[in-house]
């Protein structure tokens, strides 16, 4: 009898542990009042929400890989950077990019003339080049120049993208007037920026041109002690819902910066030196109404965007989510898919779908581009990677085969 009531309580407490060990396997347990209580930490519950997936379960998961371009080998003298997204007319790709004038020495701010630039992206034209492979180019010459003295666009016209729309062709560009907006940081010699600048658009009927510019900017600073009062910069379009979104980086005065205009400083965004906001146009040429929920994007700086989906992703290379891609339905609220990679720098990549409206043709992701590098000069390379919506969707069928199952034996 004894020995029976001993095995009887050994069984009991295996079963007791099973059960215990079961509800921990489980995240579930049940208190002291008979209620079955689930407990998750901060990042499993993240996991379950499926804000985040691991790697082999990631449609946004690639290496960017970088190589070596033909037709832009390196002359003395001569820059190039920030190219702008690539398109495919017939059997052709296009890009646009910014080259300064030949040989005109960077001396900064307080010593430039006419013929010498303040910054590297001072006395600049808007060139272009065509490539039958995306790996041997031909520059083709300048697309964009100057205005004539007096308008917003006479001193430089610079950091380009395109858009197509409507049967034509639209560069948009950041321009300058003249040298007394040329402010010097005080940083070292050559520091500062064109303050105010503004973001000006020329229009044709080719890619090859002629370029006709619109007589006033279509994009302007803020007000001093906003988000975006010292400067609009690197602009890049995304189409959806028959609207026309616009992405730019800026940032506000803030008094432990050498900022490089005068008024008021910024109180509101005072811990954020940097970030990306959206103004929407229900046409290419505008008006075009900065978001009222700017900025939707914190941090930037050669940032590249493109459509995919139903949505539009972004890659920040600066910033607190810096060396991400984010991802937004709406064009507003991004969220980042995957995080740790190495971005390319003023990129522009190959869109395939020319901006289609993503309400009425999802966006087909990426594949290629160009990016500058800075050293030991400015120079292009060429990125590739794995961003295609068809990558996507083998990827998802993978993961929903493994939600299916999880689904089936839970239920």
């Amino acid at each position: 009898m004894k020995t029976f009531k001993t095995n009887i309580s050994l069984l009991l407490i295996l079963l007791s542990f099973s059960t215990t060990f079961s509800a921990q396997n489980t995240n579930k347990q049940t208190s002291s009042n008979g209620h079955a209580e689930t407990f998750e930490s901060t990042s499993y519950k993240r996991f379950r929400e499926g804000k985040i997936r691991y790697e082999m379960y990631n449609e946004f998961n690639t290496n960017f890989k970088y190589s070596k371009l033909e037709g832009f080998e390196f002359e003395k003298g001569i820059e190039r950077y920030y190219p702008s997204s690539i398109i495919k007319v017939d059997s052709l790709y296009y890009m646009w990019y910014s080259k300064p004038m030949s040989n005109a020495q960077v001396v900064g701010p307080l010593d430039a003339n006419s013929t010498t630039r303040a910054f590297h992206w001072d006395l600049c034209d808007i060139w272009f080049a065509t490539s039958k492979d995306g790996y041997k180019w031909e520059e083709q010459g300048k697309a964009v120049i100057r205005g004539p003295k007096g308008r917003y666009d006479h001193r430089s016209v610079f950091n380009p993208d395109i858009l197509v729309a409507n049967g034509k062709y639209y560069l948009v560009y950041q321009a300058a007037e003249s040298l007394n907006h040329a402010r010097w940081s005080k940083l070292f010699k050559t520091s500062g920026d064109f303050v105010p600048n503004v973001l000006g658009m020329s229009v044709s009927d080719a890619p090859t041109g002629p370029w006709k510019a619109l007589d006033t900017p279509i994009l302007e600073p803020g007000s001093q002690t906003s988000w975006d009062g010292e400067v609009i910069h690197e602009p890049t379009f995304f189409v959806k819902g028959g609207q026309y979104y616009l992405y730019y980086k800026s940032n506000g005065r803030l008094p432990w910066q050498p900022n490089i205009s005068p008024g008021d400083f910024n109180k509101e965004q005072a811990d954020m030196p940097l970030a990306t906001g959206v103004a929407i146009s229900n046409h290419p040429e505008g008006p075009y109404i900065k978001s009222k929920y700017n900025p939707v994007l914190i941090g930037g700086h050669g940032s590249m965007v493109w459509a995919y989906r139903n949505g539009v992703c972004a890659t920040l290379p600066e910033g607190p989510e810096r060396n991400s891609i984010l991802f937004s339905e709406d064009g507003i609220n991004f969220h980042p898919v995957i995080q740790g990679l190495t971005v390319p720098k003023g990129g522009g990549c190959f869109r395939p779908s020319s901006f289609a409206d993503v309400d009425k043709t999802p966006g087909q992701g990426i594949t290629w581009g160009v990016g500058h590098a800075l050293h030991p000069y400015y120079h292009f390379v060429r990125f590739e990677c794995d961003l295609s919506i068809e990558h996507g969707n083998r990827i998802n069928e993978q993961y929903n085969k493994i939600k299916t199952y999880m689904k089936a034996t839970l239920d």
